[in-house]
């Protein structure tokens, strides 16, 4: 998803960076990429530290303090004005409040995910999201699958399917962690604004509803913050912050580095979240699970291969209509 994001930001003219400012610039953008995808693969741990609080709180917390944050950022920034243009805008309005429900959604269900044990299921869901987004791509976008990308959706779909039908239960938290940030990124992708400025926007969008279900929880004393947990009052507040610095870290790098550089650092995320749930929090993993993560495994090496291949060869055409 937040790689999309990426089109909408404006590039650096690489055609007028000397070598050596275009390596510094990529070290950096590698830098600034591992920070993003280190901080997005340790949020079990953040959000696991939330327990004592209901996921509903927490999103509420995330989003009402994200709203504080960005809006000072936004402000430092001198950009408070693009805030005005853009929720002036009609059809970019319409398209961020559909992008809004879609990213509410996908917290919602990965801190419930976090708190119920679920975090394998987090890592297949985040595994699965470049896949579905070249499907996404087919279905919305018209863009056409090649052969070796319809090799890798089909593994992926395999994957899903035998965890489904050997464990009895469907995927449904992988799967809607998928869909929901597959969609979020489509939508992102047409609406034109930046990424810090639509994320301001979304959060906006929905701080008043966070803001009165947190009145509502104190009222109704059923609170969890400012009731005596210091861990608790620090944390909720913090969730805003952590939602936003790893977003501001990825257009860092985007900036600076090629859409294949990044499509090969988002993995880090569920490969973290993976290794947490196996190796940290225990979580079950048998041969059924296995064998559908080496299907997905699979799909994602086909589909990253595709990829570099691809990037190589463009980029080689493009140094070679240069002239010497």
């Amino acid at each position: 998803m937040i790689v999309t994001m990426k089109s909408t930001e404006p590039l650096t003219g690489e055609n007028h960076i000397s070598p050596a400012d275009n390596q510094e610039g990529t070290r950096l953008g590698v830098a600034f990429g591992l920070a993003a995808y280190l901080i997005w693969g340790s949020f079990p741990i953040f959000f696991k530290a939330l327990e004592g609080a209901t996921p509903l709180e927490i999103v509420c917390h995330r989003i009402f303090w994200s709203v504080i944050f960005l809006l000072i950022l936004v402000t430092i920034r001198r950009r408070l004005g693009l805030i005005f243009v853009t929720l002036r805008n009609r059809q970019t309005l319409l398209t961020l409040c559909g992008s809004t429900l879609l990213i509410a959604t996908n917290w919602l269900v990965f801190i419930y995910a976090i708190q119920h044990g679920e975090v394998l299921q987090s890592s297949l869901g985040y595994f699965i999201t470049p896949l579905l987004n070249i499907l996404l791509g087919f279905i919305f976008l018209r863009e056409r699958l090649n052969r070796w990308q319809q090799f890798s959706v089909l593994l992926a779909l395999i994957g899903v399917l035998n965890l489904t039908f050997h464990h009895g239960q469907f995927p449904w938290i992988a799967l809607t962690l998928a869909t929901s940030f597959g969609l979020y990124g489509l939508l992102r992708k047409v609406a034109k604004v930046e990424a810090m400025i639509g994320l301001t926007v979304e959060t906006l969008l929905l701080g008043p509803f966070a803001l009165a279900y947190i009145i509502y929880l104190t009222t109704q004393q059923e609170s969890s913050f400012l009731v005596g947990t210091l861990r608790l009052d620090l944390l909720l507040p913090l969730s805003g912050v952590v939602t936003a610095i790893p977003l501001l870290l990825f257009v860092a790098a985007a900036r600076r580095l090629q859409l294949a550089t990044i499509g090969f650092l988002q993995y880090i995320t569920p490969s973290l979240h993976f290794i947490l749930a196996v190796g940290l929090y225990n979580e079950t993993f048998s041969r059924g699970h296995l064998i559908s993560f080496l299907f997905i495994w699979a799909g994602l090496g086909i589909y990253s291969s595709d990829a570099l291949w691809k990037s190589r060869f463009s980029w080689q055409r493009k140094r070679s209509s240069i002239p010497s």
